[in-house]
C-alpha cells in the first residue's frame, strides 16, 4: 500500500495509460506517535509565522489540548477558528461555514490547519484555496478518505457539489488520537474504504462502455488499500492503535490515488451518489447529518445489489441482450456486449451485499439504510435520481435509463 508521494511519482513515469498524471505537491506525509511535535517542526522549517487552526469545538474537547500543547511552545502567531454548528449540532461544509472562516482568517495568514474530520477539510480546503493560501492536514478520526484530495464536497443552496480546491501541503495524523475517535466514526473510515468495491467497478464500467479515460496505476492504489483493510479487518474493528494505523494509512493511500489523475472516479461512483442525494434531503429537512463513511458503507451495498443481482441477469442472458439492442439501439449497449466478459469479471471483485453488511457489523457500525435513518422512499427515490448528479456513466446511469 503506496503512502509515500515519491514512490507514487515514480510509478506514474512508467504508466502508459495515456492520461495525464498530475504532480502531488504534498511534502510530508507523517502517520505515528509523533505526529503533532512533526508538524510544528514542519511550520519552523517552512518559517510560517502567522497560522489559523479550523476546527470545531467538539473537536477541540476531545483533542483535550494535544495539539494546542505542541503548537504553543513555539513563538508563532496562532488563530483559531471555531467553526460554528448549525440547529442540529453540526458542522456542515456551506455557504455560512465558508464565510465565517473567510471573514476569521486574516489576511497575513501564512498558512491553515484543518484540524479535524472531513467536513473540517472541505471547509478549510475551500477557504484556503481561495485566499491563495496553503493548508495543512491534522485528521482527528480515521473516517474518510478526502484528507489529502483535492475535491470539497460544499453543500450551495442546498444541493452539494464538489469543487476541485487543494491538496494540502502536509498530512500529520497522531495515532493515538485517531485510536480515541468515536468506533463510528471508524467504521465510517471503513465503509468510505468498502465504498470502493463498487467506485472501482463503476470506474471500469464508465471507461469500456462510457469511454471515460482510466488509469490502472490509480485503480491498483486503491484496489491495494481495499484489500489491505479488508485484510486486516479484525484488527480495524478492534480499534486498537494497530487497526487504526492501517485504516488511516489506507485513506490516505487512496486520497493519493485521487490525486494523480486529479478526479475521484477511483474513490468514488455510484455510492457515493446515492450518499449525496441523502445528505442533501437531510440536510432540506433539517435532520441531523449521518456520517459521510456510514452512508457509503450501505450505499455500497445497494449498487453491489444492482451489478451483482440486476445487470448480471442481462450480461448473462443472451436473449436479454438482444433485446436491449433492439430495443435501445445505442452504443452503450454495444460496448456492453463488446466487453462482456472484462465487465463479468470486475463484477464478481464485490462481494455479495449480505458480505459488505456482515464487515460493517463487525465493526460496530450502522449497516442499513434502517440504522441510518432512510426510509424505504428515499432508497429508491436516489436510486433513480443520484445518477443526475455527477457528469458519469455509472452502473446507476445505465440502469436507469435503460432497464428501468
Amino acid at each position: 500500500m503506496i503512502t509515500n508521494v515519491t514512490e507514487l511519482t515514480n510509478l506514474a513515469s512508467k504508466c502508459s495509460c495515456g492520461n495525464k498524471h498530475f504532480q502531488i505537491a504534498i511534502d510530508k506525509i507523517e502517520i505515528s506517535h509523533s505526529a503533532f511535535e512533526e508538524a510544528v517542526i514542519f511550520l519552523k522549517e517552512k518559517s510560517f509565522q502567522n497560522v489559523v487552526i479550523v476546527t470545531d469545538k467538539t473537536i477541540d474537547h476531545a483533542l483535550q489540548g494535544a495539539f494546542n500543547d505542541a503548537i504553543n511552545k513555539t513563538n508563532l502567531h496562532v488563530t483559531t477558528c471555531f467553526v460554528e454548528q448549525d440547529e442540529q449540532g453540526d458542522v456542515v461544509a456551506d455557504e455560512q461555514a465558508l464565510v465565517q472562516v473567510l471573514l476569521e482568517t486574516p489576511n497575513e495568514t501564512d498558512v491553515l490547519l484543518a484540524v479535524g474530520s472531513g467536513t473540517i477539510h472541505d471547509i478549510t480546503r475551500f477557504a484556503s484555496y481561495k485566499m491563495g493560501k496553503p493548508f495543512i492536514s491534522i485528521p482527528t478520526a480515521p473516517s474518510v478518505d478526502g484528507f489529502n484530495s483535492m475535491g470539497a464536497p460544499i453543500v450551495v443552496k442546498g444541493m452539494k457539489k464538489t469543487y476541485q480546491m487543494q491538496a494540502p501541503i502536509a498530512l500529520f495524523a497522531q495515532i493515538d488520537v485517531l485510536a480515541n475517535a468515536p468506533k463510528k466514526m471508524i467504521a465510517a473510515g471503513f465503509g468510505d474504504i468498502i465504498g470502493k468495491y463498487t467506485s472501482l467497478t463503476d470506474w471500469t464500467f464508465s471507461h469500456l462502455v462510457g469511454g471515460e479515460p482510466y488509469c490502472p496505476l490509480s485503480a491498483k492504489v486503491t484496489a491495494d488499500t481495499l484489500s489491505y483493510c479488508v485484510e486486516h479487518v479484525d484488527s480495524i474493528a478492534a480499534a486498537n492503535e494497530e487497526g487504526v494505523k492501517i485504516l488511516i494509512e489506507a485513506l490516505v493511500a487512496s486520497g493519493l490515488a485521487m490525486l494523480l489523475i486529479g478526479h475521484s472516479a477511483p474513490a468514488s461512483g455510484g455510492e457515493h451518489h446515492i450518499s449525496h442525494c441523502w445528505e442533501m434531503e437531510f440536510l432540506q429537512k433539517n435532520r441531523p447529518a449521518i456520517l459521510h463513511g456510514a452512508k457509503v458503507g450501505v450505499t455500497t451495498q445497494l449498487i453491489a445489489d444492482l451489478y451483482k443481482n440486476v445487470f448480471s441477469e442481462y450480461l448473462l442472458s443472451e436473449q436479454k441482450l438482444e433485446q436491449l439492442r433492439t430495443d435501445k439501439n445505442n452504443d452503450y449497449i454495444n460496448r456492453i456486449i463488446e466487453h462482456k466478459q472484462e465487465i463479468l469479471e470486475a463484477i464478481e471483485n464485490i462481494p455479495a451485499p449480505a458480505k459488505l453488511k456482515e464487515m460493517l457489523d463487525q465493526l460496530e457500525g450502522d449497516s442499513t439504510s434502517e440504522m441510518l435513518g432512510v426510509d424505504d422512499q428515499l432508497v429508491q427515490e436516489s436510486i433513480e435520481k443520484a445518477h443526475l448528479i455527477r457528469d458519469r456513466y455509472t452502473i446507476l446511469k445505465f440502469i436507469n435509463e435503460n432497464i428501468r
